[in-house]
Protein backbone atom coordinates (compact mmCIF):
# COMPACT_ATOMS: atom_id res chain seq x y z
CA UNK A 1 0.00 0.00 0.00
CA UNK A 2 2.79 2.44 0.93
CA UNK A 3 6.02 2.54 -1.11
CA UNK A 4 7.48 5.63 0.55
CA UNK A 5 6.56 8.79 2.45
CA UNK A 6 8.00 12.16 1.53
CA UNK A 7 7.32 15.28 3.57
CA UNK A 8 8.51 17.42 6.47
CA UNK A 9 10.16 15.74 9.44
CA UNK A 10 8.14 17.05 12.40
CA UNK A 11 9.53 14.88 15.17
CA UNK A 12 12.69 12.78 15.30
CA UNK A 13 13.60 10.17 17.91
CA UNK A 14 16.01 7.21 17.72
CA UNK A 15 13.18 4.68 17.33
CA UNK A 16 10.45 6.66 15.57
CA UNK A 17 9.74 9.79 13.56
CA UNK A 18 6.69 11.79 12.56
CA UNK A 19 6.53 12.94 8.95
CA UNK A 20 4.01 15.58 7.89
CA UNK A 21 2.68 14.75 4.42
CA UNK A 22 0.21 17.40 3.24
CA UNK A 23 -1.02 18.11 6.77
CA UNK A 24 -1.22 14.48 7.92
CA UNK A 25 1.35 13.29 10.48
CA UNK A 26 2.55 9.73 9.97
CA UNK A 27 4.24 7.96 12.90
CA UNK A 28 6.97 5.74 11.46
CA UNK A 29 9.10 3.24 13.40
CA UNK A 30 12.76 3.28 12.31
CA UNK A 31 16.10 1.58 13.04
CA UNK A 32 19.03 3.59 14.45
CA UNK A 33 20.80 3.55 11.08
CA UNK A 34 17.88 5.41 9.52
CA UNK A 35 17.77 7.85 12.43
CA UNK A 36 21.40 8.78 11.74
CA UNK A 37 20.72 9.26 8.03
CA UNK A 38 17.75 11.60 8.48
CA UNK A 39 18.00 15.41 8.61
CA UNK A 40 16.93 17.52 11.57
CA UNK A 41 13.32 18.46 12.44
CA UNK A 42 11.34 20.70 10.06
CA UNK A 43 13.43 19.63 7.06
CA UNK A 44 12.28 17.56 4.05
CA UNK A 45 12.68 13.79 4.45
CA UNK A 46 11.83 10.65 2.51
CA UNK A 47 11.50 7.12 3.89
CA UNK A 48 10.89 3.80 2.17
CA UNK A 49 7.89 2.26 3.94
CA UNK A 50 6.66 -1.15 5.04
CA UNK A 51 3.01 -1.15 6.19
CA UNK A 52 2.41 -3.83 8.84
CA UNK A 53 -1.18 -4.93 9.48
CA UNK A 54 -2.41 -7.42 12.06
CA UNK A 55 -5.80 -7.92 13.69
CA UNK A 56 -4.79 -5.80 16.66
CA UNK A 57 -2.26 -3.38 15.16
CA UNK A 58 -1.35 -1.25 12.17
CA UNK A 59 2.13 0.24 12.02
CA UNK A 60 4.51 1.90 9.57
CA UNK A 61 8.21 1.01 9.41
CA UNK A 62 10.59 3.32 7.57
CA UNK A 63 14.04 2.93 6.05
CA UNK A 64 16.63 5.29 4.61
CA UNK A 65 17.94 2.76 2.08
CA UNK A 66 16.62 -0.07 -0.05
CA UNK A 67 19.19 -2.44 1.48
CA UNK A 68 17.72 -1.82 4.97
CA UNK A 69 14.17 -2.44 3.78
CA UNK A 70 15.05 -5.62 1.92
CA UNK A 71 16.89 -7.02 4.93
CA UNK A 72 13.89 -6.14 7.13
CA UNK A 73 11.57 -8.04 4.76
CA UNK A 74 13.86 -11.08 4.84
CA UNK A 75 13.97 -11.02 8.64
CA UNK A 76 10.21 -10.81 9.23
CA UNK A 77 9.72 -13.90 7.07
CA UNK A 78 11.68 -15.95 9.62
CA UNK A 79 9.53 -17.75 12.18
CA UNK A 80 9.64 -16.00 15.55
CA UNK A 81 10.90 -12.65 14.24
CA UNK A 82 8.38 -9.83 14.02
CA UNK A 83 8.81 -6.24 12.83
CA UNK A 84 10.00 -4.94 16.22
CA UNK A 85 12.72 -7.59 16.49
CA UNK A 86 13.75 -6.95 12.88
CA UNK A 87 14.12 -3.23 13.67
CA UNK A 88 16.27 -4.11 16.69
CA UNK A 89 18.49 -6.30 14.50
CA UNK A 90 18.84 -3.51 11.92
CA UNK A 91 19.73 -1.09 14.71
CA UNK A 92 22.61 -3.33 15.78
CA UNK A 93 24.39 -3.64 12.42
CA UNK A 94 24.39 -2.19 8.91
CA UNK A 95 23.00 -4.45 6.15
CA UNK A 96 26.58 -5.04 4.96
CA UNK A 97 27.79 -6.05 8.44
CA UNK A 98 24.76 -8.29 8.95
CA UNK A 99 25.28 -9.97 5.56
CA UNK A 100 28.89 -10.76 6.49
CA UNK A 101 27.75 -12.26 9.80
CA UNK A 102 25.28 -14.50 7.98
CA UNK A 103 27.79 -15.57 5.31
CA UNK A 104 30.47 -16.36 7.89
CA UNK A 105 27.98 -18.03 10.27
CA UNK A 106 28.89 -15.70 13.14
CA UNK A 107 26.41 -16.95 15.76
CA UNK A 108 28.18 -15.14 18.60
CA UNK A 109 27.79 -11.70 16.98
CA UNK A 110 24.07 -12.31 16.42
CA UNK A 111 23.48 -13.36 20.04
CA UNK A 112 24.87 -10.00 21.18
CA UNK A 113 21.72 -8.37 19.74
CA UNK A 114 19.08 -7.94 22.48
CA UNK A 115 16.38 -10.61 22.22
CA UNK A 116 18.38 -12.97 19.98
CA UNK A 117 19.21 -16.25 21.68
CA UNK A 118 21.37 -19.09 20.40
CA UNK A 119 18.50 -20.98 18.72
CA UNK A 120 17.18 -17.87 17.00
CA UNK A 121 20.67 -16.89 15.81
CA UNK A 122 21.20 -20.34 14.29
CA UNK A 123 17.78 -20.24 12.65
CA UNK A 124 18.55 -16.82 11.12
CA UNK A 125 21.84 -18.10 9.68
CA UNK A 126 20.24 -21.24 8.25
CA UNK A 127 17.23 -19.48 6.73
CA UNK A 128 19.08 -16.46 5.35
CA UNK A 129 22.30 -18.18 4.31
CA UNK A 130 21.12 -18.88 0.77
CA UNK A 131 18.74 -15.94 0.45
CA UNK A 132 21.20 -13.18 1.23
CA UNK A 133 22.52 -11.64 -1.98
CA UNK A 134 26.29 -11.48 -2.05
CA UNK A 135 26.43 -8.27 -4.07
CA UNK A 136 29.45 -7.04 -2.13
CA UNK A 137 31.46 -9.90 -3.71
CA UNK A 138 30.79 -8.29 -7.08
CA UNK A 139 32.18 -4.91 -6.10
CA UNK A 140 35.79 -4.10 -6.91
CA UNK A 141 36.93 -2.96 -3.47
CA UNK A 142 35.52 -2.29 -0.01
CA UNK A 143 36.66 1.31 -0.35
CA UNK A 144 34.39 1.81 -3.37
CA UNK A 145 31.36 4.11 -3.17
CA UNK A 146 28.60 2.72 -0.98
CA UNK A 147 26.09 3.67 -3.69
CA UNK A 148 27.36 0.64 -5.64
CA UNK A 149 25.87 -1.64 -2.98
CA UNK A 150 22.45 -0.05 -3.48
CA UNK A 151 22.89 -0.07 -7.28
CA UNK A 152 23.89 -3.73 -7.16
CA UNK A 153 20.84 -4.67 -5.07
CA UNK A 154 18.56 -2.84 -7.51
CA UNK A 155 20.17 -4.32 -10.62
CA UNK A 156 20.05 -7.89 -9.25
CA UNK A 157 16.46 -7.45 -8.12
CA UNK A 158 15.47 -6.19 -11.58
CA UNK A 159 17.23 -9.04 -13.39
CA UNK A 160 15.75 -11.70 -11.09
CA UNK A 161 12.27 -10.20 -11.54
CA UNK A 162 12.78 -10.53 -15.31
CA UNK A 163 13.27 -14.26 -14.83
CA UNK A 164 17.06 -14.60 -14.81
CA UNK A 165 18.74 -16.84 -12.23
CA UNK A 166 20.47 -14.94 -9.43
CA UNK A 167 23.87 -16.51 -10.19
CA UNK A 168 23.64 -15.45 -13.85
CA UNK A 169 22.49 -11.96 -12.84
CA UNK A 170 25.42 -11.61 -10.45
CA UNK A 171 27.89 -12.69 -13.12
CA UNK A 172 26.46 -10.16 -15.59
CA UNK A 173 26.58 -7.42 -12.97
CA UNK A 174 30.27 -8.15 -12.28
CA UNK A 175 30.97 -7.74 -16.02
CA UNK A 176 28.95 -4.50 -16.08
CA UNK A 177 31.10 -3.07 -13.27
CA UNK A 178 34.27 -4.06 -15.13
CA UNK A 179 32.96 -2.31 -18.23
CA UNK A 180 31.48 0.84 -16.67
CA UNK A 181 33.55 1.32 -13.50
CA UNK A 182 32.17 2.58 -10.18
CA UNK A 183 30.21 5.68 -11.16
CA UNK A 184 27.47 4.42 -13.49
CA UNK A 185 23.76 4.75 -12.78
CA UNK A 186 21.41 1.85 -12.05
CA UNK A 187 20.00 2.16 -15.59
CA UNK A 188 23.48 2.00 -17.15
CA UNK A 189 24.47 -1.04 -15.07
CA UNK A 190 21.17 -2.75 -15.94
CA UNK A 191 21.54 -2.13 -19.70
CA UNK A 192 25.12 -3.38 -19.66
CA UNK A 193 24.18 -6.46 -17.62
CA UNK A 194 21.27 -7.29 -19.94
CA UNK A 195 23.61 -7.13 -22.93
CA UNK A 196 25.78 -9.73 -21.21
CA UNK A 197 23.03 -12.18 -20.26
Amino acid sequence: MFAYLSGKLVQKEPTAVVIDVNGIGYLVNIPLSTYSALPGPNLPAKLLIYYHVREDIQALYGFATLAEKELFLLLINISGIGPKMAITILSGASPEQFRKRIITGDVKALTLIPGIGLKTAKRIIVELGEKMGKVDDALPAESGPITNQVHGDEVLKALVSLGYRRADALSAFRKAIQELGNDATVEQYLKSALNKM
